[in-house]
């Protein structure tokens, strides 16, 4: 298994790292794809866009192909970036980046999280982490 890229942060959460992040929206339908994130992990039981960590040496693109791959058993292409936010919670810094994407096939839970279809507008009745609320919002008022 790689290793998740971290970097020092000068601003940072404990520990004074950064974790690098990747986000995939995917849009179908006039919907978007999120994902639940699993109880016990960090920010657990909140919706999220689907990505995860960027490993060391991997582009960001890359670690965006390889983790929906690992959590959606689907392939991407990835888009334009929509959005670069980093955000510092009290354990940690996060920098997430979030892609258009477009999903090859269709999605399945892969890593046994929920998932959902959304309409951009419905955004607001999902619980998501405070690093994704700008996008959101974008989002709803498209």
């Amino acid at each position: 298994m790689s290793e998740s890229l971290t970097l020092p942060s000068p601003h940072g959460g404990e520990g004074g790292q950064v974790v690098e992040v990747v986000a995939a929206v995917i849009e179908r339908g006039g919907r978007v794809l999120i994902a639940r994130r699993h109880a016990g992990s960090h920010l657990g039981g909140l919706w999220e866009f689907p990505g995860g960590k960027r490993q060391a040496g991997e582009t960001a693109e890359a670690a965006l192909v390889r983790e929906i791959r690992e959590e959606l058993g689907a392939a991407v292409s990835v888009g334009g970036l929509l959005d670069d936010v980093e955000w510092h919670y009290p354990e940690k810094t996060v920098r997430l980046r979030f892609f258009q994407c477009a999903l090859e096939g269709e999605p399945r839970a892969a890593e046994g999280q929920e998932i959902a279809w959304v309409a951009p507008a419905d955004l607001g009745g999902y619980e998501f982490p405070p690093a994704d609320e700008g996008l959101v919002a974008r989002l709803r008022r498209r």
